[in-house]
């Protein structure tokens, strides 16, 4: 199949080789959808911060899959971009309960990123996604596990952890069907929610190493994130997260999964069970 079509029957999939645009452009493929997949490695160029080739990324395109830059502003310029286009639909992925952050610092850019999508003309829908269980294993919680101790400024607050693959299945559902999901906002969490502590020892049963999870003040996880070479606004970034987290707003389960797919989320412990079978933690 192409990657390149000029008619407008093809669904545009940003962050395609990331976390989630490389589960939802594998999951549009299989469906029979024409998916051009774009990324700042990918053979269709997109980068946020360069302009220059997002028209070229639009063109021919029916429906894109938004995953917001890393900071707010260009998703404005996008959408007039897609508009000018001939795109129709467009679908957000965005964070739990942005409209409950408040004077919160932490993700001004998914914020900024559902005004422009839900201030256009076009047939949009936000997915508003919780923490993913995959943060465990394919980011930057995955190390410390490894090492046994995993350090966060997070406490007896639970979060809803969501597993990847249900937000993929959401994308999908959503760009496959026109019209049915226009204009609607869907908060996606897991079936319950843990503490990361509740969730670091079901890790550790399940891959019979041992772990441990210790709470740390924000500022001292800010701290050991430069330390670790990330940049000191990206780490006090992160760190704000967990400050939002104790807030307590962002802690309950929706049925978000259910409205779309028609069944219950996946479990945490469904999730750990696999990828403990595949070796996520392994020393």
């Amino acid at each position: 199949m192409s990657n390149d079509t000029t008619s407008n029957d093809t669904t545009l999939v940003l962050g395609a080789t990331g976390k989630t645009g490389r589960r939802v452009a594998a999951r549009l493929r299989l469906r029979g959808t024409q998916v051009r997949a774009a990324s700042r490695t990918s053979r269709t160029r997109f980068d946020w911060s360069d302009p220059s080739g997002w028209d070229t990324a639009l063109q021919g395109v029916d429906a894109v899959y938004v995953v917001p830059p890393p900071v707010p502003g260009p998703v404005h310029e996008f959408v007039a971009r897609a508009e000018a286009a001939g795109v129709r639909r467009l679908v957000l992925l965005s964070g739990h309960g942005a409209d409950t952050w408040g004077d919160s610092t932490f993700g001004l850019e998914m914020r900024s990123a559902e005004d422009a999508v839900r201030g256009s003309a076009l047939e949009w829908t936000v997915l508003r996604a919780s923490n993913f269980d995959q943060n465990f294993d394919e980011d930057l919680f995955h190390a410390p596990l490894v090492a046994g101790e995993l350090a966060l400024p997070a406490g007896a607050v639970p979060e809803p952890f969501i597993d990847i693959e249900d937000v993929a299945d959401a994308a999908a559902a959503v760009l496959a069907e026109p019209g049915r999901h226009a204009g609607r906002v869907y908060e996606l969490t897991g079936p319950r929610a843990l503490t990361f502590a509740e969730a670091v020892e079901l890790i550790s049963r399940a891959s019979g190493l041992p772990m441990t999870y210790r709470q740390i003040p924000s500022a001292e996880y800010a701290a050991t994130l430069v330390k670790e070479g990330w940049a000191e606004d990206d780490a006090h970034h992160v760190a704000e997260m967990f400050v939002l987290m104790e807030r307590g707003v962002i802690a309950e389960a929706t049925d978000g999964v259910a409205t779309v797919l028609g069944r219950a989320p996946r479990t945490f412990e469904d999730y750990v069970v696999r990828a403990a079978a595949a070796g996520a933690w392994r020393r």
